[in-house]
């Protein structure tokens, strides 16, 4: 039997989430956006041109959640945990890459909308080449993947970018960081196979993308750092691409793989009172892998036809749903994140040779 918290009515809940996810006052609010002079309440005129994701609470049973009320248990759940306090050796890195290639592009998504393929913008993806609207975690597990470890079936998307009416697709392996969000690295874990989540809102204004927890360095190209939607123009050389950081919650709740509004149950770090320590919060005290996608699209010089199939740039986000061979990710995350090292996909430091790789010269473990 499932167990999920009592459910109200279903207008009820899907108006509160609805509310609470979109943030509709600010929508509605009229500022600018300091950093290109547009007027941010043309978000609404694009949010209304891209109604396929509003994150609204699930409607439709799925493999993973057959009642359909949008909690995913896991099973078995993790519990007694408390935050890590601790300050362990001071290693200025502890991460490792996942390199992944575009498989595909399609109006699905299997997190808001499962099940209903066509229902959302239009999505780039990464990793799994099965993913649409469908996937669940028994359809992930296993499968075919352009990551460069064959372990790592999981998939990732992201909104597909548009320069006019031509799809700009990533070339080649992209860099998706798996990092230690908390300063104690040592406390890391892998993910729970078949947890999910959603990383930003398309329904964001410019301010709120410019101040999210997962900002890095916005969009940027060429010199131009910091943007919170595209630049007008970027120079026009064969090495200039638009590129953009964003990283995710790291700390889990350790009941749902997913809940309604498809981030609940993840959180972002919070600073240690009395010092700059990260830690989790009491409510969400599993620390996780903290991803972070770093994207580079080969669009350059002018870009004022540049979008995103959800809008503006400012309404960038991006999916994750986790289907790692578990022994694999495991080993990886045990070596370079609490092992504190700066691995590449093969789980090799270079300036640490002495520790070894994790991976095999095929990207397999031995």
């Amino acid at each position: 039997m499932r167990s999920s918290p009592r459910r109200l009515p279903a207008l009820l809940l899907g108006t509160a989430l609805v509310a609470t996810v979109l943030g509709v006052g600010t929508i509605a609010s009229a500022t600018t956006d300091t950093h290109t002079g547009r007027d941010a309440t043309t978000a609404t005129t694009a949010t209304t041109a891209h109604l396929g994701h509003t994150m609204a609470v699930s409607t439709q049973a799925s493999g993973d959640d057959p009642d359909g009320d949008g909690y995913i248990p896991a099973v078995p759940q993790v519990t007694g945990v408390t935050p890590s306090t601790a300050t362990p050796p001071t290693r200025y890195f502890h991460e490792f890459q996942a390199n992944c290639s575009v498989t595909h592009t399609a109006p699905d998504d299997p997190i808001v909308y499962p099940g209903q393929p066509g229902k959302s913008h239009d999505h780039t993806f990464m990793g799994n080449t099965s993913t649409d609207a469908n996937s669940t975690t028994a359809s992930l597990t296993g499968g075919a993947t352009t990551c460069k470890a064959p372990a790592d079936a999981s998939g990732y998307w992201m909104p597909s970018l548009y320069n006019g009416d031509r799809k700009i697709l990533p070339v080649g392996p992209q860099t998706i960081y798996y990092k230690a969000g908390v300063t104690d690295y040592t406390s890391v874990r892998p993910f729970p196979k078949g947890l999910r989540f959603v990383v930003g809102n398309p329904m964001q204004t410019a301010d709120e993308f410019r101040h999210h927890r997962g900002f890095v360095e916005g969009w940027e190209c060429g010199d131009s750092y910091f943007n919170t939607d595209f630049p007008a123009s970027c120079p026009n050389r064969a090495d200039v691409q638009l590129n953009i950081r964003f990283q995710a919650p790291s700390c889990w709740d350790g009941k749902y793989l997913d809940t309604p509004d498809h981030k609940s149950h993840m959180a972002y770090p919070v600073v240690k009172p009395g010092t700059n320590d990260n830690m989790c919060p009491a409510d969400h005290p599993v620390a996780l892998p903290m991803i972070e996608f770093k994207m580079a699209f080969p669009v350059n010089g002018d870009m004022s036809q540049v979008r995103l199939a959800s809008g503006r740039g400012y309404s960038f986000h991006y999916d994750f749903f986790n289907a790692w061979e578990d022994r694999t990710l495991k080993a990886l995350v045990d070596h370079c994140i609490v092992g504190g090292l700066q691995c590449d996909a093969r789980g090799y430091d270079q300036t640490h040779p002495e520790a070894g790789a994790t991976l095999n010269s095929d990207y397999r473990l031995p």
